[in-house]
């Protein structure tokens, strides 16, 4: 039955929820396993053209956020920060030049959902003025309006990332609802939107997985993928521990096979080996601000370089793109055609 699960996706049969929590529910280091890992990566492999990418996000702010996401080191109810910071408009132009330099196929300006969108996108501005004109900016920020994903475009944003989380109005103040809204904003002002089955816990059902996986299937992102929850100490959610990189692995494989090959990325996050080989293209290097890090300044902490990124998908052998990235590519269904003959 799994073997026949998996032909299926490759030939880009569209899997339903059984056949998905099927695969979801093979038993860790199986020979089913081993097929299901095998396959994700020759389908990552077709669907991107055999390209890699590393994109790299800057964090504005800490603050203690009234959203209280509970897996966040910033909700305020985790009381990891008490106090706030943020980086002034030309620390994060210099550290977005940085990335451009050091070859990040993206880059990605995050705050807090608190923050002010007039001033996220008075900063955007001066990021999008400092940066060569095809650069790929992205926004990483709470939820917006129609008008509001109009003005992140008109200021040079070629998409965002957001998702609907696991546990999204139990572990979050915040509905399943208003993230699709978010979805559907984006889409109308032409932001091509990136996802992600995550923040990934022990205590999730395959029940559950299914269910996310499928609205990112649904909701035609350039990529999907799956990130794990990192714990953050003396926390309500770090009772139930870290899943690990080897079950993500596996996860991050289905998430793949679940999706057409017309969405070229399969992202995860934080860099792993192991995911890589087992069909993630896609991974970020991240400074300032970092949601998972109890320290201010991830640099040097929970955040990787771009180099550190790029020795990870070589440990893989994985290809990495050079240049502007293709996933976030206005038709990233025509990936193909960015490839060199």
């Amino acid at each position: 039955m799994i073997r026949e699960i998996i032909k299926k996706s490759m030939a880009d049969e569209i899997l339903n929820e059984q056949e998905i929590a099927r695969l979801f529910r093979v038993p860790l280091f199986s020979e089913e396993s081993a097929c299901i890992i095998a396959a994700a990566r020759e389908k990552s492999e077709q669907s991107s053209g055999g390209l890699a990418e590393v994109h790299a996000q800057v964090g504005l702010n800490i603050a203690p956020c009234p959203r209280n996401c509970k897996f966040c080191a910033f909700a305020a109810v985790n009381k990891v920060f008490k106090g706030k910071s943020e980086i002034a408009p030309q620390e994060a132009v210099c550290r977005t030049l940085q990335f451009e330099a050091d070859g990040a196929n993206a880059i990605f300006v995050m705050a807090t959902a608190d923050y002010p969108f007039g001033k996220f996108i008075e900063i955007g501005r001066e990021i999008r003025r400092a940066l060569k004109s095809d650069t790929v900016l992205i926004a990483n920020v709470g939820d917006f309006t129609y008008e509001e994903a109009k003005q992140l475009k008109a200021t040079g944003f070629s998409g965002i990332y957001h998702a609907v989380r696991l546990g999204e109005g139990r572990d979050t103040t915040i509905s399943s609802q208003k993230r699709l809204d978010t979805f559907r904003h984006a889409k109308e002002a032409g932001l091509t939107l990136g996802t992600c089955l995550e923040p990934v816990g022990n205590e999730h059902s395959i029940e559950e997985l299914v269910e996310k996986t499928i609205i990112t299937r649904d909701a035609e992102p350039c990529y999907s993928g799956a990130a794990r929850r990192i714990l953050i100490p003396d926390t309500h959610l770090a009772q139930y521990g870290m899943v690990s990189e080897a079950r993500m692995a596996h996860i991050i494989a289905v998430v793949r096979l679940a999706l057409p090959s017309t969405i070229p990325g399969n992202c995860t996050h934080e860099p792993n080996v192991i995911g890589v080989a087992a069909g993630a293209n896609l991974l970020w290097a991240e400074v300032g601000a970092n949601p998972r890090d109890t320290k201010e300044e991830t640099k040097g902490a929970r955040g990787m370089s771009v180099l550190d990124c790029r020795k990870v998908f070589e440990e893989a052998e994985w290809k990495i793109l050079d240049g502007p990235s293709r996933f976030y590519a206005k038709d990233p269904a025509r990936i193909d055609s960015f490839l060199p003959s």
